[in-house]
């Protein structure tokens, strides 16, 4: 099974061009859209922390080479001579679907093709005010900010966003053509689980139903998930609401028990304690943190 392209709902938030000296160090960086960088000057390091582990992947930036960093990936930067390379910020919009990232594995460095340079001038001489104010994340990677760039782009003609999205598809078929699918792919069972999962993520959702829609045994659905997840079910479905709650976080104003219910939490201290665990912050913290 594939991902179907239509179902892939690619929105640009920036794009622009970016020089430095020793002056892109930032700390523990987690946003809801997907960052792919083009280095054309310079190294710079990013340094990943791995979920539910405490080892780290190191990835050092080099020209003629492109970066992706999938949406909600804890990182840090480091760069301490010249560094230019040029940026592009991807959301997927707010859908229900499973994205690309829950099918494939997807490679943190490709070679540059022949004519992404001239793809990346393109975008940015077409919409030169997305570029960013600032190369600090804190300066766009906000509640206010984040909003006017989904709205900006909303805004465009279609026709502006046909174009945008065929761009954007071009640079992920060159992640995509060295990605490989992720084990489960093949298995109807967890299709079908993860279909649920994604679909009623607002909804609470219980082992009964989830091993319902397998055709297994609760204990069974459990020793598979974590076969080919390596986290138990409810784990996956918990950092999935978290995701959805630091969106609704730093997009909505609701306060935080109307949050918790909105994701089915029927126990909005438990929620908070829930979200602290796997951002370290409290909701109210992160939400001032992103304001």
């Amino acid at each position: 099974m594939q991902l179907p392209i239509e179902s892939l709902n690619l929105l640009m938030l920036n794009v622009g061009y970016a020089n430095h000296n020793g002056d892109w160090n930032w700390q523990n960086v987690s946003s809801p859209f997907a960052r792919i960088y083009y280095v054309t000057e310079g190294n710079a390091q990013i340094i990943i922390e791995q979920a539910n582990s405490s080892q780290k992947t190191i990835i050092t930036l080099k020209p003629n080479h492109l970066y992706m960093i999938p949406a909600y990936t804890v990182h840090s930067y480091q760069c301490d001579s010249v560094f230019s390379h040029y940026y592009l910020h991807v959301y997927e919009g707010f859908k229900k679907e499973t994205d690309i990232f829950e099918y494939y594995n997807f490679p943190y460095e490709v070679n540059a093709e022949s004519g992404e340079l001239d793809l990346f001038a393109l975008l940015l001489n077409e919409y030169p005010d997305f570029s960013l104010p600032a190369s600090d994340p804190k300066s766009y990677d906000n509640t206010t900010v984040f909003t006017d760039y989904v709205r900006r782009y909303n805004d465009l003609d279609l026709f502006q966003k046909m174009k945008i999205r065929g761009l954007i598809l071009i640079f992920f078929s060159h992640f995509l053509k060295f990605a490989s699918k992720k084990v489960w792919i093949s298995d109807d069972r967890l299709l079908k689980v993860l279909d649920y999962i994604h679909s009623h993520i607002y909804d609470e959702i219980n082992l009964d139903t989830l091993s319902d829609k397998a055709c297994v045994t609760k204990p069974y659905l459990i020793r598979i998930f974590k076969k080919n997840f390596s986290i138990s079910p409810l784990q996956y479905i918990n950092n999935k609401k978290i995701e959805k709650a630091q969106l609704i976080l730093i997009t909505e104003d609701l306060p935080v028990k109307e949050v918790a219910y909105k994701l089915g939490f029927n126990d909005h201290s438990y929620f908070i304690r829930l979200f602290k665990k796997l951002t370290g912050r409290t909701p109210l913290e992160y939400r001032d943190t992103m304001r």
